[in-house]
């Protein structure tokens, strides 16, 4: 598994009408888009009575890893179990699908539900609830707007609308209520191993404000 590059920047509304427009013309809409405003993305993060995962987040530790559970545009019929982790500032992604039963199972305790070994990243999740005491414990609703372009497997998307619960339950239900987190647009640059120059001169990367901005740890700051 390759690592790839990721960059997170501040934008205010009229640089991401500017950079949408942009865009446009030389990159593709992302798949899960549902018209041209993007998607919905849910988000279960888990974590332990320690807060294991902002605190080193916070703290900045070059190596770091989350779990968490994602479903697209209130559809629960796809779900997937992600582990994003960080090393050397490079990011790796693995995923595995879960079923809706599985799902259930694992919102209510039920944790054996996890234990297949045909599924290395279930079995993984497995063990660390059981060792490093890992529970549901935030979710982070946001609407996505996201743009492909393959030279340099690059993706660019602007996050929005930053919202979250603590009601871990009610993940399965899109309409559950949940409250402002941040009052921000993020977008963030992925890529592999470089990034176009066309790609770097339409997003004019060097002036705009990076940051290490995590929706996880700022819903679990409020």
């Amino acid at each position: 598994m390759e690592g790839r590059h990721e960059l997170k920047l501040y934008v205010n509304t009229a640089d991401c009408s500017q950079l949408r427009a942009r865009l446009r013309i030389i990159a593709t809409p992302d798949v899960h888009a549902v018209d041209d405003s993007g998607y919905s993305v849910r988000s279960l993060y888990f974590d332990n009575y320690s807060d294991k995962v902002v605190v080193e987040k916070l703290a900045g530790m070059s190596r770091r890893e989350k779990f968490r559970l994602r479903y697209y545009n209130g559809d629960t019929s796809f779900i997937r179990l992600e582990k994003k982790s960080k090393a050397n500032k490079l990011c790796y992604k693995e995923s595995h699908v879960l079923t809706t039963e599985q799902c259930t199972a694992l919102l209510m305790g039920q944790y054996e539900c996890l234990k297949t070994p045909e599924a290395p990243l279930l079995m993984e999740l497995y063990a660390k609830i059981r060792y490093q005491n890992l529970r549901p414990r935030s979710i982070v609703d946001y609407h996505r707007e996201a743009y492909a372009y393959r030279p340099g497997n690059v993706r660019v998307t602007f996050d929005s609308d930053i919202r979250t619960s603590n009601n871990t339950a009610g993940f399965l239900d899109p309409q559950s209520v949940t409250m402002p987190a941040a009052n921000a647009i993020i977008m963030e640059i992925k890529y592999d191993g470089y990034l176009p120059d066309i790609i770097r001169d339409a997003l004019q990367i060097g002036w705009r404000n990076q940051t290490e901005f995590s929706k996880y740890a700022v819903a679990r700051l409020i």
